[in-house]
């Protein structure tokens, strides 16, 4: 893999490396902007860790060490003043694995699961896998920052909801929600007893200064209770190939309970998995603040270029590196098919939820982010 001609030495050519994202886009003139993860090497900490890891020679099963579990709570105590007990970490290969696994474990075949669309397709699939009934509540779009509309979640809830799936920060429109917000949905959760399970993967991911990422099971003792927080490196540090997550789970029957249902099924974390993510927290933060100072100005291009097109645009990102395109006024039949056909690959609103918009992953070089603007100003032109 090398290195673009730039200044960031971490911004890669990921063509003819077996790249998910990339596979896509070699097989046509297309700038893929669909799957959620980087164009961006990872900290060079990581890579020399996973560099003595291969040097050992050795890959059998592997103990959780000690020494990752530690730097979690050490990143989580220093991020996001959180003390996390160790024995709290249950680790998972992936927070979709995890979805899937609190799906089961929380709810009967016959019970709800509830979550707010737009939503990052697992959060659908999941219960529908698991043999229970997804239940949805559109958030409320106020001019292209959405919210949580409380009053239509009070109306949809019924006695069989087991489960509130929540994403913070959220995918893809992505709000981070703020202290009122949380409140108000983990009361609501505590009074009718339904577990809120909080994926924050995007949560070192926030590009808005001014709005700090809040963990939902910080609350307060209750809500920790009654909360199983999703967590990984994975899209903060650019490593989601290395299936390493887990859940924070404070609540022993709960873990318990989680456990039980993951054992026999769920996969253990691989060596370098756990190398990367013990790097990732002790020695990532640098390139993690150059990589956000990177995004937030490919996010004001973005903002400020697509706002000006006629018939498209969107709302600010407060975080994660995903843009949530609205196309409605275009009256296009497929807006993802449009863009695609004009050399844009990007993920259609429609198996987020809400069709009409497409979501787009700025977390890519300068050059291809510009390409992809003109190409879509010019494909927009040509209706």
């Amino acid at each position: 893999m090398t290195a673009e001609n730039t200044d960031h030495q971490w911004i890669a050519d990921r063509r003819n490396s077996d790249s998910l994202k990339w596979t896509q886009a070699q097989k046509a003139d297309i700038v893929p902007m669909w799957i959620a993860d980087m164009d961006f090497q990872c900290a060079e900490p990581i890579l020399q860790a996973l560099h003595e890891r291969i040097d050992h020679g050795v890959f059998g099963y592997t103990a959780t060490p000690d020494t990752t579990v530690q730097a979690v709570c050490d990143w989580h105590k220093t991020q996001h003043n959180w003390q996390i007990a160790p024995e709290w970490i249950v680790w998972t290969p992936g927070l979709v694995t995890a979805l899937n696994v609190i799906c089961r474990a929380f709810a009967a075949p016959d019970d709800q699961v509830l979550t707010f669309t737009p939503i990052y397709p697992p959060f659908m699939s999941a219960p529908k896998l698991s043999d229970r009934k997804l239940l949805r509540c559109p958030l409320k779009n106020d001019g292209g920052r959405y919210t949580i509309d409380f009053d239509a979640l009070t109306s949809v809830l019924t006695e069989r909801v087991r489960i509130l799936l929540l994403c913070s920060p959220h995918n893809p429109v992505g709000r981070v929600w703020n202290k009122d917000e949380l409140l108000q949905l983990a009361q609501l959760c505590l009074e009718r007893n339904i577990l809120l399970c909080s994926d924050e993967i995007h949560c070192d991911l926030v590009l808005d200064q001014g709005t700090p990422h809040i963990p939902t099971a910080t609350l307060s003792g209750d809500i920790a209770a009654q909360t199983i927080t999703l967590m990984s490196p994975a899209k903060t540090f650019n490593i989601p190939g290395l299936n390493c997550g887990f859940a924070i789970i404070s609540n022993e029957k709960l873990r318990q309970q989680y456990k039980d249902t993951a054992d026999g099924i769920v996969p253990w974390i691989n060596t370098m998995g756990y190398t990367a993510c013990q790097a990732a927290f002790t020695k990532g933060q640098p390139w993690r603040m150059e990589i956000l100072a990177y995004l937030r100005e490919n996010h004001r291009i973005l903002h400020e270029s697509i706002n000006a097109i006629d018939g498209l645009s969107m709302g600010r990102v407060e975080a994660t590196f995903l843009a949530w395109i609205d196309t409605r006024e275009l009256n296009l039949p497929d807006p993802e098919t449009f863009f695609k056909d004009a050399g844009v690959g990007m993920i259609g609103g429609a198996v987020f939820g809400e069709p009409g918009f497409v979501r787009l992953n700025f977390a890519c070089s300068r050059e291809h982010l510009l390409l992809a603007i003109e190409r879509i100003q010019k494909a927009v032109n040509s209706l």
